[in-house]
């Protein structure tokens, strides 16, 4: 057994770890990336970049067949499974090859594969056989898919996000349960290439909505695409063989339907539980997962920190890759530790319409008992969207009595994952809306219905007068 000591040991090289590593390597060359598994991130090989390969597909066949009101008609298309799949694919490994070279170009001595679990606050016991000591320890093991026990009955039928993006050919039917990001997603964009999909949510939930107003909206816009039960009844699940079926309660009846397969969009859970944390002295939430300052990433053990989707905190890659660098800035520093201030909260759904939510959320301004407004545009009326017949949707902006600072914004709506960048900007920058309102919006584009809801809520706020009337060419206030 052999045993080597180290100024910063890293666990997990994925989004958090690697941006760990490159930050601590600026201080210290007596550093470890620790990755059992293989290189690459969720986000290019599981995430963010095969999951909007497939919805790709999926708008290039929804266009397709929705062109008639322009006056223009195309054939139904002819979507090819195999070669929607083999570009789902070959697209996914090109995105995980760039990681793995870039992981794979740095010190082949400062990387070790092998799993870490922890022996003590300082010490880890590695799968390869032999112990590391560190001085400091960043723990970025990120997380997996969680399947809940009863789904368990779809037994070989059952797949999770992963599994879809090995499929070889696109099955006919799937059932997929969960209406968070993942399942509205990816059963949005499976029924669009041809998929006979049912989505089964829970408590009315619609992706991460807060807002009850915009949520409605949304589910208002989903239920009219495909079938999508927000607080579906379920009370039965079984594997038949050659696929599963499900029971469910509408309208006070029964009803049976089968499916090819039945996809598991339940959530994530942070990979902590095999790291042996009972053996350090580390405060543990509920979940089992290590208490943490959000401003610097140190644990209830101050020379152990950690980062990314372990925190099981705001799992995206933006925010994985900020507290990389930080902790990884403050590991090597220790005990030098630097509290960073973070970005302003931003979050897109890549369904269509798009779902966005900057700022602090409506649930998140009530729970704190803020004296907010709230000002909306709704799209059906704004002119460029009903140009290119993109106007579903709905915009609900928030802001501050007293000073009328810009506090939040929720959204389902076009192109809302470049409105959530204008208004993430204007939050970060301690904007009133009365100061939005005085940057520029170009005529005629969809920013006019942000516009249009700023000046909403600078008239709920007492600071500016109501919209002006509708006009025929730009729709309701711009």
């Amino acid at each position: 057994m052999t045993h080597k000591k180290v100024d910063v040991a890293i666990i997990g090289a994925g989004t958090a770890g690697m941006g760990a590593y490159r930050e601590a390597t600026k201080v210290t060359d007596n550093v470890v990336l620790i990755e059992g598994g293989p290189y690459g991130t969720t986000c290019a090989r599981v995430g963010c970049m095969p999951s909007k390969l497939l919805i790709a597909a999926a708008e290039a066949a929804h266009f397709g067949q929705h062109t008639a009101p322009f006056g223009v008609r195309y054939d139904k298309p002819v979507i090819d499974g195999k070669a929607v799949m083999d570009r789902v694919k070959s697209e996914r490994d090109r995105f995980v090859g760039f990681v793995q070279e870039d992981v794979e170009s740095w010190d082949e001595t400062k990387r070790i594969k092998a799993y870490a679990k922890f022996k003590n606050d300082h010490e880890l016991e590695l799968s390869d056989g032999s112990t590391l000591e560190a001085d400091r320890i960043v723990i970025a093991t990120g997380s997996r898919t969680f399947v809940p026990p009863p789904f368990e009955a779809f037994g070989d039928r059952l797949v999770v996000n992963d599994d879809i993006f090995e499929w070889d050919d696109l099955p006919k039917s799937v059932v997929v349960f969960g209406a968070g990001v993942i399942g509205l997603e990816l059963g949005q964009a499976l029924s669009r290439l041809g998929v006979r999909v049912s989505l089964f949510g829970r408590d009315n939930l619609v992706g991460p909505l807060s807002d009850d107003v915009i949520k409605y909206k949304a589910r208002e816009i989903f239920q009219d695409e495909f079938t999508f039960y927000p607080d579906a009844n379920v009370t039965r699940m079984e594997n038949v063989g050659d696929g599963v079926e499900v029971d469910f309660v509408e309208n006070d009846k029964t009803k049976t339907e089968k499916f090819e397969y039945a996809l598991i969009a339940t959530g994530r859970r942070p990979n902590t539980d095999k790291l042996a944390l009972e053996n350090t002295s580390m405060k543990l939430d509920d979940r089992g997962v290590p208490k943490y300052v959000l401003s610097t990433g140190q644990t209830s053990v101050s020379h152990i920190f950690i980062a990314g989707d372990a925190c099981n905190n705001i799992p995206l890659l933006h925010e994985a890759a900020d507290e990389g660098k930080m902790v990884g800035y403050n590991a090597a520093r220790y005990p030098d530790v630097r509290a960073y201030v973070k970005s302003s909260p931003i979050a897109v759904m890549f369904s269509d319409p798009q779902i966005m939510m900057v700022g602090e959320t409506h649930k998140q301004l009530e729970d704190r008992d803020a004296n907010f407004a709230a000002g909306k545009v709704d799209f059906e009326g704004q002119g460029r969207s009903r140009v290119m017949l993109v106007n579903k949707g709905m915009l609900r902006v928030y802001g501050e009595h007293g000073s009328g600072r810009f506090l939040g914004a929720e959204m389902v709506g076009p192109r809302a994952e470049h409105i959530a960048h204008l208004l993430a900007w204007a939050h970060q920058s301690r904007l009133t809306v009365s100061e939005m309102l005085e940057r520029p919006f170009y005529h005629p584009v969809i920013e006019e219905g942000v516009r249009t809801a700023l000046r909403d809520l600078n008239h709920q706020l007492h600071m500016g007068p109501a919209s002006p009337a509708r006009c025929l060419d730009c729709g309701v206030g711009g």
